[in-house]
């Protein structure tokens, strides 16, 4: 059993106590000291505090002085068994093995400034999607927070739309059904609402990570991808985009032609070729003796080194800029230029895809939005359409995997790609088990 006391260990006048916590634990008796920050004066603490018998007197001065001891032992008394009680809870809590000084001087601080307890974590889908959020920011990057903003706003726009509130054990079947519901109502392509699903679910194993309670099928709701057109642009077809007439060019639009040749023979992002700069490149001997141009750069998705050997068609390029790359241009505006490219180049072969409809506009001339505060909200549109048409930024990634796959051993192209599994790599060319069958008759 444990015991507390106080003491005045000070030489001067007037001091704050010292407490002692004493106990005996495996036939061991252990004694830890602390100081508190209750201030009293050396004289009180010797001659009145343990004064409890008091003569009885009619003189009215004396009388008033044992009162005002009394008062004083009392405010004392109570303040002490306080820290008292405090401690010995506490005591009471923890294995004796943990107690120490340090430990002691601890309770005696969280007496005076108790811990601030942790606010509860919100129980609500979308509350907690913003913790979530703000857990991750720091460990992510901005095109991965872009993505889980684009599911936070959808999921209030469902929320509202169906006047609920999503709480995190919800996340079920049923609620899966729901949302994919509303979702194709709404136009959203199937892999699109399996990639939100796909947010959603890890968003609830944080919460369950963190102790909140889910639903017993969340492991066993399914978000498949779907098998989609991988839209590409062949040899062939580059080769028309390099002999466009320059004169049916403008400005923007040869320079866009250039970064599509460019991205088309590097594979990489948008996020990582607008980037290149010709201090980025150096030379280096191969086996022959012969220097050969390399690029490197750290992937901004990944945050992989790379080096990228480069290609005669982007030297042939920047020979034509003096070793200088395009003019970089805004995400949105290439898109726009390289689909007007590939327009002029006449790639405009009917073929199976879907293509990105803004719904904020009223009618092809409106720009802007009428709120600017509005979420711009973009569906996919399947369909048959000329090929240009569905060109995106992501086209020079894919045409370099597709183009180049079996021509030069997979394993350099996934260094160039940055995938990290063949298994990922022939996904994303869109090679099937039966392709690669046929494939094989090459050999035999």
């Amino acid at each position: 059993m444990a015991t507390v006391n106080f003491l005045y260990r000070s030489t001067k006048e007037k001091a704050n106590l010292h407490v002692r916590l004493l106990y005996r634990f495996n036939e061991n008796d252990f004694v830890f000291g602390a100081n508190t920050k209750f201030e009293t004066t050396k004289y009180y603490w010797s001659k009145e505090h343990k004064q409890r018998k008091f003569k009885k007197t009619s003189d009215v001065v004396e009388s008033n002085k044992i009162q005002d001891i009394k008062a004083k032992q009392n405010e004392v008394d109570t303040e002490l068994n306080k820290i008292e009680s405090y401690i010995l809870n506490a005591f009471n809590t923890v294995n004796p093995d943990e107690v120490n000084k340090e430990w002691l001087q601890n309770q005696i601080d969280h007496y005076y400034n108790p811990p601030l307890e942790a606010e509860p974590l919100p129980k609500g889908l979308l509350k907690y999607f913003d913790y979530f959020i703000e857990c991750k920011k720091n460990e992510i990057t901005n095109g991965t927070l872009k993505k889980y903003n684009v599911t936070k706003h959808l999921l209030q726009r469902y929320e509202k739309d169906n006047k609920t509130v999503t709480q995190i054990i919800d996340v079920n079947e049923k609620f899966k059904l729901d949302f994919e519901k509303y979702c194709l109502k709404n136009n959203y392509a199937p892999n699109t609402i399996s990639k939100d699903l796909r947010t959603l679910k890890t968003v609830c194993n944080h919460a369950k990570y963190n102790g909140i309670k889910t639903s017993h099928q969340l492991d066993t709701i399914k978000t498949p991808n779907y098998k989609t057109e991988k839209i590409y642009l062949t040899f062939d077809e580059l080769q028309k985009i390099e002999n466009v007439d320059k004169r049916k060019l403008n400005d923007n639009y040869d320079n866009a032609k250039d970064w599509l040749i460019i991205s088309c023979y590097t594979g990489q992002r948008i996020s990582d070729f607008m980037r290149f700069t010709k201090d980025m490149i150096r030379y280096e001997k191969n086996k022959e003796g012969v220097l050969k141009p390399f690029i490197e750069f750290t992937q901004v998705k990944t945050d992989k080194i790379m080096t990228v050997a480069l290609h005669p068609k982007v030297i042939e390029l920047l020979n034509k800029r003096n070793g200088n790359f395009p003019k970089v241009i805004s995400d949105p505006k290439y898109n726009l230029f390289i689909k007007q490219v590939c327009r002029i180049a006449k790639i405009d072969q009917k073929i199976k895809g879907s293509k990105l409809n803004d719904l904020n506009k009223e009618d092809e001339t409106e720009k802007k939005t009428k709120n600017k505060d509005e979420v711009k909200q973009y569906r996919k549109e399947l369909g048959i359409f000329p090929k240009w048409e569905l060109i995106t930024s992501h086209v020079g990634r894919r045409s370099f995997a597709t183009n180049f796959y079996g021509k030069i051993p997979t394993t350099y192209l996934m260094n160039v790609t940055g995938h990290s599994t063949e298994v990922m790599f022939l996904n994303y060319i869109g090679k099937s088990n039966k392709d690669l069958a046929m494939e094989l008759t090459n050999y035999f």
